[in-house]
């Protein structure tokens, strides 16, 4: 056995190794269809790789014909499928799977062909390469038109046009330089299949190092949203809410414009509500109410629940009077509509703090304005908004401006 098995064996063994990885990636993260696909691709990889440079060559071939380079090479192509599908469905990308289909099926026909009816090497050569790189080339164009977030996903969207160029390019290159590609016999030590052996692991090493980084970085994303996420309300929690709004807060300034304004909104009576109904009404009742607050806010605005049945918003760009009727609106919840969920002799209701932020004020003293609005909003009888400040009767006022 001489040394050169050894390197023969390297594409196949970063195959395996990287097909591992990948799978026990997908094990913990089975939501993810693309990351086996990575897993897949690579497998087939390592065993298409085993297949052209060691098996049949140190085992004999069983298939008349040299055939197995039928199967290698299918090999080859089908990895290069699995690997588009798993770069596009990182960005959700619909698979283009008759494009995939059809560029195989062709790139198959032309191997039989070459290999069977007119053999040549450099037919099948081209054929397979012109496949491979035709698939690379639409992996770039799909992620050059999304936006690419990360550096990782720019280096997604440069290898795939590395690759492209070099499944294109290197076996004109070659047959330029050397004048063909050498007699069937000693394909595998010619220089276009040792270009092979040297630029595959490079470019597979580095496809996976930066998928997985990819992957990495949208998991930690993920868990610092679900860090800064309520779950039972589906809005951010104190924590989240705190550093959003500080830093809308801090890139206000000091000055009083744009007009910002504070909501604090607590249901009332709730503990009576988890004592007669249960903890699991109470939660529903967190639940619709939060789910109340994401349908009405907008996208500028800041919402999260900091107590257990206590919320803010932040209104960013809203003077006082809509901030106001935004707080009017959020009190008069539609709990009829979700009867079904709630007991029939439920009567949950909502009091609500308002306040405006002023020249130089931070976060607490408008948190601490609206406390007090609510306050005021409870010892008046609950159900009902109160402005900082102000003690004017909103809903008469209003009901006399409609007369």
């Amino acid at each position: 056995m001489s040394a050169q098995i050894f390197i023969m064996l390297l594409n196949p063994g970063i195959g395996a190794l990287l097909a591992a990885a990948f799978f026990l990636l997908w094990l913990n993260q089975r939501d993810k269809t693309y990351v086996l696909y990575a897993a897949v691709g690579y497998a087939i990889s390592a065993t298409a790789f085993f297949v052209q440079d060691v098996a049949f060559r140190y085992i004999g071939s069983p298939l008349p014909m040299n055939a197995e380079r039928v199967v290698s090479n299918l090999g080859f192509l089908l990895c290069g499928c699995c690997l588009c599908l798993a770069v596009l469905g990182r960005f959700s990308l619909r698979p283009p799977v008759l494009f995939l289909t059809a560029v195989t099926t062709a790139a198959m026909g032309g191997l039989l062909w070459y290999l069977f009816i007119e053999p040549s090497i450099a037919g099948r050569v081209f054929s397979v390469s012109s496949a491979l790189g035709l698939i690379a080339a639409l992996m770039a164009v799909k992620l050059w038109r999304v936006e690419r977030k990360h550096l990782a996903d720019r280096f997604l969207f440069w290898i795939s046009a590395i690759s492209a160029v070099n499944y294109l390019l290197r076996p004109v290159l070659i047959l330029w330089a050397s004048g063909d590609f050498g007699p069937n016999e000693t394909f595998q030590s010619s220089l276009y299949w040792t270009t092979v052996q040297f630029s595959q692991p490079l470019i597979s090493i580095a496809f996976a190092l930066n998928l997985m980084v990819a992957i990495a970085i949208d998991l930690i994303g993920q868990l610092q949203r679900e860090a800064r996420t309520d779950k039972l309300s589906g809005l951010l929690n104190r924590r989240g809410f705190e550093d959003a709004a500080e830093a809308l807060m801090k890139a206000r300034g000091h000055s009083a414009s744009p007009p910002v304004c504070l909501i604090i909104a607590d249901l009332d009576h709730f503990k009576q509500i988890n004592d007669t109904f249960g903890h699991s009404v109470g939660d529903a009742v967190i639940g619709l109410f939060g789910r109340h607050i994401a349908s009405m806010a907008t996208g500028e605005m800041i919402a999260g629940r900091i107590g257990g049945e206590e919320f803010a918003i932040l209104l960013p760009g809203h003077e006082i009077q809509a901030a106001r009727l935004f707080a009017e609106s959020l009190r008069a919840c539609p709990w009829d509509y979700w009867s079904g969920m709630l007991p029939d002799n439920l009567a949950a209701s909502v009091s609500i703090g308002v306040s405006a932020a002023w020249p130089g004020a931070d976060l607490y003293g408008l948190m601490n304005h609206a406390d007090e609005a609510l306050y005021d909003a409870k010892k008046a009888g609950r159900d009902q908004v109160r402005i900082y400040g102000a003690s004017v009767d909103f809903p008469a006022t209003l009901a006399r401006l409609r007369r």
